[in-house]
């Protein structure tokens, strides 16, 4: 009996064994040796980042193809990337960095619409009436984020927003994914650069004015805390030239600061010049990263401040440009227009020399449409072209007489006196305008020795020139005639000036620009001896070589180029346009910002043949945030940055304005506010907020510190 049942058993196996070697021949699976390879060079993390739940179903779905590319290894760096290239047959391309990124920080966190503590996940609450507070794009708080990250990168910080660890940041978009609010996203170094401010971003009041879309709340935090090098690394992101425009800009940002509610306006462009100048004075320039390069040449037309933003940002998304200037040095306006006093030339080369450091070629003395054209630089292996010309041609005053010797058109003068070129004889001196480039030319020939007065058809209140320089010009002895018009310049012996008749102006209704239209007053003509008239009523680029090479870019009838104003694009595709050649004259930062979104603009179309423009791009301030009260902040004195006297400047060409102390800098960063869009920091812990908005218009910018006591 047990003999049978062993041999029964016997037979069985053996039968079970043919029955599995049968089948074993027609289905069996035979692993791909790649996945066995792939798992082998994986970190082993198992972390789920890359979306498969560990690293051997990682490795085969890479083998089947269900992740695109070599670095689906979240885990792994450029290493592990490379040996899963060898393995998979593909190539690695570099490409930048990535890492989790926000800047939805704002002060005091918004307030609570309602309180619901059941929910304490951020996409449950974004599905009650969109979550319970009151600023309807800001971080919710709850740490979704926080809880999906599998690295640990993200932890809340004390203003109950997340703070993202950077060395332990995988880029896995975990975090990205499961805010409701699209707060984070996974951004590289040129996807911050390329960044446009759109109507979802955190912006607080002075962001959405700034013509160059600065993160100010985030370098004046920077500056509280002391870091003066991220402060300067934040605003290099948008801007290439902090020290120039922290002596020029006129600061539109200050005009909407929610502080000039309480007291005045945080000294915004004060804290941009000390940054600047901190590095100036240290002697060691910060590093400014770029990306890595693409090969693309592109030939930026003009060295002035939109020619070297666009030159400075394509550099730092990896292209190759070289600026063609016609002057012998470049800046433009910025070193031909603006006198020593306002801003140092040794201290624009310094700048200049820190943007050419990263790498950017310039070609000095040449003029466009006589030593190159568009396509001898086709020829030469351009792949795209920007136009920055600027605006240099003096508007005429129509009147009898301006030909003659002893007329100077007030960019010519101002340009003039920077080369040290030879002046004509100037004792007496009337400039003609009220506009920026009047009150420079002005100051200039005070402090040359001149008798000077201004002569402008309006009122003192008209005057379009920045309030703080005409305050500036008084002081130093510059005469104000006002309301009054020139009507034929007036010629002695040799024909040269003699003097100039003006007739009495009187205000009527506004015009198209909204200021009263002055109108003559009939039989009132004067005479103002002068032996130099320097008209300065305006400029307009030189548009004619444009029209001759390549019509088809477009000019308008203001002589300026058409563009599309997201892209800076000209109906030719590959030519680009910005600052005062698309604008007309206009603020420094201004043609900054326009540069920058050329440089964004060639980026693309060199890189994707298109231009992707947002569909919710910010155009205007957000009616929203733009608070008529506020509630719970005490009052706290704006820093005054140090001058010179009047008497101790108008002799000579000495910097009147100085940079603000260490101290002075904390003193002014801690009175931001520290705004997002709805939120900011108040003094007493919990008191309410109580905001009015405008309805149907938005309200006028906060009016401006004291002339005298906001000196910029």
């Amino acid at each position: 009996m047990i003999v049978s049942s062993f041999v029964f058993l016997l037979l069985l196996g053996l039968a079970a064994a043919v029955l599995l070697a049968v089948a074993a021949k027609f289905l069996h699976v035979e692993e791909d040796p790649r996945v066995a390879a792939l798992e082998a060079v994986l970190p082993g993390a198992n972390c789920g980042g890359c979306g498969y739940p560990g690293c051997a179903a990682a490795a085969a779905a890479a083998v089947a193809g269900q992740t695109a590319g070599a670095s689906f290894c979240v885990a792994g760096g450029p290493e592990v990337h490379q040996k899963v290239a060898g393995i998979l047959g593909l190539q690695v391309l570099l490409s930048e960095p990535e890492m989790a990124f926000h800047d939805c920080f704002g002060g005091t966190r918004a307030e609570a619409k309602y309180r619901y503590e059941g929910v304490a996940d951020c996409r449950a609450q974004a599905l009650l009436y969109g979550g319970d507070k009151a600023c309807g794009r800001g971080c919710l708080g709850l740490g979704s984020c926080v809880r999906a990250c599998p690295f640990g990168a993200l932890a809340m910080g004390p203003q109950g927003v997340p703070v993202i660890d950077p060395d332990l940041c995988r880029a896995c978009g975990k975090c990205a994914e499961v805010c409701p609010r699209g707060i984070i996203t996974i951004a590289s170094l040129p996807a911050k650069i390329l960044h446009m401010n759109t109507m979802d971003d955190c912006l607080a009041p002075c962001r959405q004015i700034c013509p160059a879309q600065l993160n100010i709340p985030q370098y004046i935090e920077d500056v509280k805390n002391g870091d003066y090098a991220r402060a300067l690394a934040v605003i290099r992101l948008r801007m290439p030239l902090p020290l120039s425009i922290g002596r020029v800009c006129p600061a539109p940002c200050e005009g909407y600061c929610r502080r000039a509610l309480v007291d005045e306006p945080i000294g915004i462009n004060y804290l941009k010049r000390f940054v600047a100048d901190w590095e100036l004075r240290s002697g060691r320039r910060e590093p400014i990263p770029c990306a890595r390069d693409t090969g693309r040449r592109v030939a930026v037309i003009g060295g002035g401040p939109a020619g070297l933003s666009c030159a400075y940002f394509l550099r730092r998304l990896g292209h190759s440009p070289v600026i063609f200037d016609s002057m012998p040095a470049l800046g433009g306006q910025l070193r031909y227009g603006i006198p020593e006093y306002r801003l140092p030339k040794a201290v624009l080369d310094w700048e200049i020399e820190g943007i050419q450091g990263l790498g950017i070629e310039a070609r000095p003395n040449m003029r466009f449409g006589q030593d190159f054209t568009l396509d001898s630089l086709r020829a030469e292996g351009f792949q795209a072209f920007f136009l920055g010309l600027g605006a240099w041609v003096n508007a005429r005053l129509g009147v009898e007489g301006e030909d003659a010797p002893g007329v100077m058109g007030g960019t010519e003068y101002l340009t003039t006196v920077a080369l040290g070129g030879a002046l004509p004889p100037g004792r007496k001196v009337v400039v003609v305008g009220g506009g920026n480039t009047a009150i420079d030319a002005a100051r200039t020939a005070r402090r040359l020795g001149a008798q000077v007065t201004i002569l402008y058809r309006r009122g003192k209140a008209e005057m379009p020139a920045n309030k703080v320089e005409i305050h500036a010009a008084e002081e130093e002895g510059v005469q104000l005639k006002l309301l009054a018009a020139p009507t034929r310049v007036l010629l002695g012996e040799g024909g040269r000036v003699s003097g100039l008749e003006y007739v009495d102006m009187e205000l009527g209704e506004p015009d198209a620009s909204g200021r009263r239209r002055p109108e003559p007053k009939l039989g009132s003509e004067q005479t103002l001896p002068c032996d130099l008239v320097i008209p300065a009523i305006g400029q307009k680029p030189d548009t004619c070589y444009i029209e001759e090479q390549s019509p088809a870019c477009g000019i308008t009838r203001w002589k300026t180029v058409s563009v599309n104003p997201e892209t800076m694009q000209t109906a030719v595709p590959e030519v680009f346009a910005a600052g005062d050649l698309v604008s007309g004259p206009a603020l420094v930062v201004t043609a900054i910002g326009g540069g920058r979104r050329a440089a964004r603009g060639i980026h693309y179309f060199l890189l994707q043949g298109e231009i992707p423009v947002p569909e919710n791009l910010q155009k205007a301030p957000l009616p929203e945030t733009l608070f008529t009260e506020l509630s719970g902040v005490r009052e706290r004195p704006r820093v005054r940055q140090p001058e010179l006297c009047a008497e101790d400047r108008v002799c000579n060409f000495k910097e009147v304005e100085e940079s603000i102390t260490p101290e002075q800098a904390q003193a002014e960063a801690e009175r931001c506010l520290r705004c997002g869009l709805t939120c900011y920091t108040r003094d007493v812990p919990g008191l309410a907020v109580e905001t009015k908005t405008f309805e149907h218009e938005l309200p006028m910018a906060p009016a401006r510190p004291k002339a005298k006591e906001a000196r910029r």
